[in-house]
């Protein structure tokens, strides 16, 4: 079989060779005319897989090592009998932890306080149900909403968007729907955000069109948002003046971490070899990380002393720099910068890697630190 896989996909070569002969490209460059004679496409989200780029060819198998698909023509898959999978939830940690950590980061340069603040979740799934779990665990306030669960379960805790938008800290974590009962594009428009607290933290690690970028950009200085962008509208041409005006921007790598991308990768195999019928004999092997232990300095208040640990695992300020110089840039250079921070990132590790050091009891730290998976050393 002829395999053609997204080259940014980790261990590609090594897991989908046994399979057939795979080809490895650049996600924008696979075309049409690459997919001819292909049995089997694997990418990420930067591929549109439609009508245009699958036309009279022979794949039978489309993953995407993803957790939106709202690059994906479902219905046309679907139409051609073509077999589909996605690895919702792989990158679930690892979106979680960049939520938090660039949370904390502007809760300790504000000067907020935990027992203040209400944190809103737009958006329940595999992300949005970790972030409210742990907000509730670290003592946010915690405001829900969506609207699919809400029909689904009438569970009264999914309240309305716009009591959602009250909260101090709003985070979305919503797939990108262009149309329905549930569309999300623009789901934060300007009128909406008209109606947001002045100086709430907005967080957007989901997909740029959920918020309206030229709306947020005429606004932002009047209502003093505290912003952190992930994702943008029109990536990679992104509005460079809205970057301007974040506390934190980042080049859509909020899940790339290590364990994110190997799970993607994990996700999709296990799905080809059901597909196929042949049996699942991949197991990834992760190097252990080196100098992962982290002092906790007791003598700092809460807010402090987790911004700290988390800032240690997740250096969130160096990734923001490097967008930044995107601002310099000549406008035809722009798109292909962005692009290259995607293409060479360097993964990350997720907490559970690290352990954390304690030099006297906290019951609170403790209790916040193994929610969010770290290992706990105590001296005794």
């Amino acid at each position: 079989m002829k395999i053609i896989v997204d080259e940014a996909i980790s261990f590609a070569q090594e897991v989908f060779s046994r399979f057939g002969d795979v080809e490895l490209h650049h996600g924008r460059s696979i075309t049409n005319s690459i997919c001819k004679d292909a049995d089997i496409l694997i990418t990420r989200s930067i591929t549109d897989v439609n009508e245009s780029l699958l036309e009279n060819a022979k794949v039978k198998f489309v993953g995407t090592a993803t957790i939106g698909t709202d690059h994906i023509d479902l219905n046309y898959l679907n139409k051609k009998g073509i077999a589909f999978s996605s690895a919702a939830g792989c990158n679930a940690a690892a979106v979680t932890e960049y939520v938090f950590t660039s949370l904390f980061d502007l809760l300790v340069k504000y000067e907020l306080k935990i027992k203040n603040l209400t944190l809103g979740v737009v958006g329940c799934g595999n992300i949005g149900s970790r972030v409210a779990r742990l907000a509730h665990v670290i003592g946010f306030n915690v405001l829900v909403n969506d609207p699919p669960l809400k029909r689904q379960t009438g569970d009264d805790t999914f309240l309305k968007l716009a009591d959602v938008l009250k909260a101090d800290i709003i985070t979305f974590h919503v797939p990108l729907n262009m149309g329905g009962i549930d569309s999300t594009y623009h789901l934060l428009d300007e009128v909406k955000i008209k109606s947001i607290k002045d100086g709430a933290v907005i967080i957007n690690a989901a997909r740029g069109a959920v918020i309206d970028n030229a709306a947020l950009n005429k606004l932002i200085p009047q209502k003093k948002i505290k912003l952190v962008l992930d994702v943008w509208e029109n990536e990679p041409n992104l509005n460079t003046d809205l970057l301007k005006l974040v506390e934190l921007g980042t080049p859509h790598i909020a899940g790339y971490s290590y364990e994110g991308k190997v799970n993607g990768t994990k996700m999709i195999y296990d799905s080809l070899c059901k597909f196929l019928g042949a049996e699942n004999t991949w197991k990834p092997s992760l190097p252990k990380v080196e100098d992962n232990l982290l002092p906790a300095d007791n003598s700092m208040p809460l807010e402090n002393i987790i911004n700290k640990i988390f800032s240690s695992v997740y250096k969130i300020k160096n990734d923001d720099a490097l967008l930044r110089r995107m601002i310099n840039l000549p406008k035809e250079k722009r798109a292909v910068y962005f692009e290259s921070l995607r293409k060479e990132y360097k993964l990350r590790r997720e907490f559970p890697n690290y352990i954390i050091a304690l030099k006297e009891t906290n019951d609170q730290l403790e209790y916040v630190l193994d929610a969010f998976r770290f290992n706990i050393k105590k001296n005794t």
